[in-house]
């Protein structure tokens, strides 16, 4: 075939198949007319001189409609927490000497006070012997300067002298009993103790642990929040932990202590989050996924069925008044069930087509053939925003 026919034929299929894109999608004149070709909209909608213009008498385009309703996005905060304990205190002991004996075993649940392990006193006995001694005698010195002033023939001045010994052998006294019992080394808080880093024989001195004690009936959890957060974050609020190492047990905590100011390296903030221990499965130490809600805007809500797409984006076939007004939406959120848009002339009450859409023309009268009930709105759940701990 010589080329020049090669040439008109594939012109007349290419205006044929412009003429077919302009009859048969929608939207095409409209297009056209943005390009500045108006030769679509004129041949849709071009009649003969003298005649009216041709109505459509056929039947209207049945459609399977769904109310707009009004749904809350729910923003999801997802951090990885570090667990420790209620209060722990790392015990040392007051003064050097050689341990005696260890009075508690690792893993034992002591109170405040118990006696942990004991030092050599044989020299703080002592001194506590001799002062007892100095007080009985200072307090016998006092009783005869009574008798003495008693019968005139002590003065004032020396009764005075008495009771200062007597009060000064006192504090004597005292201060050799504390050195006593500061040998003893004892818990300072209720908790479990851990392993025990020195035994019996060990010589210590005021920088050597003898132990760690845990209070966790509660779990401290520390973990950062992105500064976007900062603002929701408050003394009090609900929150759900999950160990990493069994995802599948899940505990209800609440927000304990939130920082005073944002990181300006990391742009977070640190939150403490505390979660009771009650069945003691918990330790310190151990890694969490804190999981924080936070309500947030009202957006309405459309089936995902509704939501079509066209060369400008998303949009949805709103019925009014018996007719199709195309409408474009901003997609928010897409849930399993719904889809959150962002659109004016949208409100919560409209109705949108879910079915038949492929057959709905803007300013067309529609036959709604069947109306979907309004869905029960929860609330959504949209990607969790991570935040590393």
């Amino acid at each position: 075939m010589a080329a020049w026919k090669q040439l008109l034929l594939g012109l007349v299929v290419l205006v044929a198949a412009a003429a077919a894109w302009v009859k048969f999608v929608p939207g095409a004149p409209e297009i056209l007319a943005g390009w500045g070709v108006d030769w679509g909209q004129a041949a849709v909608d071009a009649k003969p001189q003298g005649q009216e213009p041709r109505r459509n008498t056929g039947p209207q385009t049945a459609v399977v409609t769904a109310p707009v309703v009004e749904a809350v996005i729910n923003d999801r905060l997802a951090a990885i927490g570090t667990g420790r304990a209620n209060n722990s205190v790392t015990v040392k002991p007051y003064t050097s000497g050689r341990v005696t004996s260890i009075e508690v075993e690792s893993g034992t649940e002591v109170e405040a006070g118990t006696v942990i392990a004991r030092l050599d006193s044989e020299v703080e006995e002592i001194a506590l012997d001799r002062a007892r001694i100095a007080l009985a005698d200072a307090q016998a010195k006092l009783e005869r300067v009574q008798s003495l002033r008693k019968a005139n023939t002590a003065t004032q001045v020396q009764v005075t002298d008495a009771e200062l010994g007597v009060a000064n052998a006192q504090l004597a006294l005292r201060d050799a009993q504390l050195n006593l019992d500061r040998r003893a080394v004892t818990s300072p808080i209720a908790g479990i103790i851990g392993i025990l880093p020195v035994e019996a024989g060990n010589y210590v001195t005021t920088d050597t642990v003898v132990a760690t004690i845990d209070d966790r009936s509660r779990i401290k959890i520390d973990f950062y929040v992105p500064e976007r957060f900062a603002a929701n974050m408050a003394v009090g609020d609900h929150l759900t932990a999950s160990p990493i190492a069994r995802p599948n047990e899940v505990f209800d905590g609440t927000v304990s202590a939130v920082d005073n100011r944002v990181d300006d390296k990391s742009r977070t903030m640190l939150v403490q989050a505390s979660v009771p221990n009650d069945k003691d499965t918990l330790r310190a130490g151990m890694s969490f996924r804190i999981e924080v809600k936070f309500p947030g805007d009202a957006f309405p809500s459309v089936d995902p069925l509704a939501i079509q797409w066209g060369t400008d984006g998303a949009f949805v076939w709103v019925i009014r008044d018996g007719k199709a007004k195309r409408t474009p939406v901003r997609i928010v959120q897409r849930n399993t069930e719904s889809v959150l848009v962002a659109a004016e002339g949208i409100l919560p009450g409209d109705t949108v087509v879910t079915e038949g859409v492929h057959a709905v023309r803007d300013g067309a009268e529609v036959l709604v053939a069947k109306s979907d009930p309004t869905p029960a709105v929860t609330g959504t759940t949209p990607a969790a925003v991570s935040s590393g701990g």
